[in-house]
């Protein structure tokens, strides 16, 4: 039997992100599991935003750590187009108290005009909307480059990374854990095991008495080709229209919803738009964007998100002494995938307490 001191299951964003943040202080025994290839779940589906507008304070302090961090690592993708989000007379005030909270925190961002946003987006139906936001420093990078990234450091500081390892079962009891068993029968020991498996970490943890509410939300993306050249926008929060769009590198859009339906199981869902949900989302944009009447939709596919309650994520350690969780982030993932793995790593080493308000023990029973 192998042993290591700390196995990670999940070699997505967070995951990676953690083994990296471990290794480079100073915890080389690390050990990655992945059932398929680095980056091939919800990584690979990831419309990747990247800005600040969280009702949670501790996810606006992780988003802002994130922005800083693409931006010392231009290899990330990152395109800091800004970001825009516009709500309805119902939601007005409670963005001009985000807004003004996020300020108290240092954040750049503000609210802005009618005037202001139809310049930033030139095309865009405003006369719905009651209220903006702008943070100048938002945008959207590549999750795939970020988890190469990640990869990359974990491997260097002396991380092992194994693909095509499935998990079957965590060793131990209430009390503690011992390690993992996988598919083929092998054992690893382990003195922490840190579940990062997005949808499927509820499954994995619930054999040893910890239910957590980590649920499958499948949300479909579509590809718009606006027929039209479009300029240097920014990526656009529409709560109002509930939809998102953000510049693809080629020139298309990308149209994500805020109107996913949950799963029974996050294996075998339908990787495309259905034709009600392509409807939908044509209706959605080309009601906003009326300046791009030849747009069309030649491409969609489906994310499926690890989600829960609050829509908050879960970080910090679950039942027994030695497994940690790190899952449920809710569509959240990228932007705070940074302070994840320095969050998580601190945790691990006993150096300093995760976030109080994302412990899963806000959710989390734990058997006798």
């Amino acid at each position: 039997m192998s042993s290591h001191a700390v196995v990670i299951i999940g070699g997505g964003l967070e995951g990676l992100s953690i083994a990296a943040a471990l290794t480079a202080r100073g915890q080389r025994d690390v050990l990655v599991l992945e059932r398929r290839t680095t980056g091939s779940g919800g990584t690979a589906k990831s419309s990747g935003l990247v800005r600040c507008h969280y009702e949670c304070a501790t996810l606006t302090a992780m988003a802002w750590e994130g922005i800083g961090f693409f931006e010392r690592h231009p290899g990330l993708g990152f395109r800091q187009t800004g970001h825009v989000v516009g709500v309805g007379e119902e939601s007005a005030a409670a963005l001009r108290a985000n807004v003004a909270r996020r300020q108290d925190l240092g954040i750049d961002v503000a609210m802005v005009t009618h005037d202001d946003v139809a310049a930033l987006w030139p095309g865009l139906e405003t006369k719905d909307f009651a209220a903006f936001a702008f943070e100048p420093r938002g945008g959207h990078g590549d999750p795939v480059a970020a988890c190469r990234h990640f990869a990359q450091a974990a491997q260097r500081g002396g991380a092992r990374i194994l693909e095509h390892t499935r998990v079957a079962a965590l060793l131990g009891d209430s009390s503690s854990i011992a390690g993992v068993r996988l598919a083929d029968g092998r054992v690893v020991g382990a003195r922490a095991v840190i579940v990062a498996a997005g949808a499927w970490t509820a499954e994995l943890v619930a054999p040893l008495g910890v239910t957590l509410p980590v649920g499958a939300m499948r949300e479909p993306i579509v590809i718009a080709a606006p027929g039209a050249p479009v300029g240097p926008v920014p990526a656009f929060t529409d709560l109002v229209g509930m939809q998102y769009v953000r510049h693809e590198n080629n020139g298309r859009l990308l149209i994500g919803s805020h109107t996913g339906a949950e799963l029974t199981t996050p294996d075998g869902y339908l990787n495309r738009a259905t034709d009600v949900e392509l409807e939908r989302a044509a209706a959605r944009f080309t009601t906003r964007f009326p300046a791009f009447p030849d747009v069309v939709f030649p491409q969609s596919y489906a994310a499926c998100y690890d989600i829960t309650p609050d829509l908050a994520p879960l970080v910090g350690p679950a039942g027994p002494e030695g497994l940690y969780v790190a899952a449920g982030f809710s569509g959240h993932g990228f932007a705070i995938s940074p302070a994840v793995g320095r969050i998580c790593a601190e945790m691990v080493l006993g150096r300093s307490a995760p976030p109080q308000d994302l412990s899963p023990g806000r959710f989390t029973t734990s058997g006798p």
